[in-house]
């Protein structure tokens, strides 16, 4: 099991900017990918930004050239700097952590959830 904490969020207006981080703790040796996720009301949960534990990272595009996601291994966190947030970036963001034994997917885990506010 892996355990994930998120900080970060609240409310800013548009055109400013906010950081979110995660910690996972527990099971962490077989984490392979971590990322950020969220969810607007009435809306799917969709992916906002992924970073494998090779350092590659995915953006959507929605987002591209206005978030970064950054991860430290040494401290098992993940952290989302976003810039230039606007209105509809307002949602509640999860973080998530994949675990894979030799390239196969064995888990998928969520933190609680941290809301995010843009006003315009």
């Amino acid at each position: 099991q892996v355990q994930l904490v998120e900080s970060g969020g609240g409310l800013v207006q548009a055109g400013g900017s906010l950081s979110l981080a995660c910690v996972a703790s527990g099971s962490i040796n077989n984490v392979n990918a971590m990322g950020w996720f969220r969810q607007a009301p009435a809306k799917q949960r969709e992916l906002v930004a992924i970073v494998t534990s090779g350092g590659t990272t995915n953006y959507a595009d929605s987002v591209k050239g206005r978030f970064t996601i950054s991860r430290d291994g040494a401290k098992n966190t993940v952290s989302l700097q976003m810039n230039s947030l606007k209105p509809e970036d307002t949602a509640v963001y999860y973080c998530n952590a994949q675990t894979a034994v030799r390239s196969i997917i064995t888990g998928s885990y969520w933190g609680q959830g941290t809301q995010v506010t843009v006003s315009s």
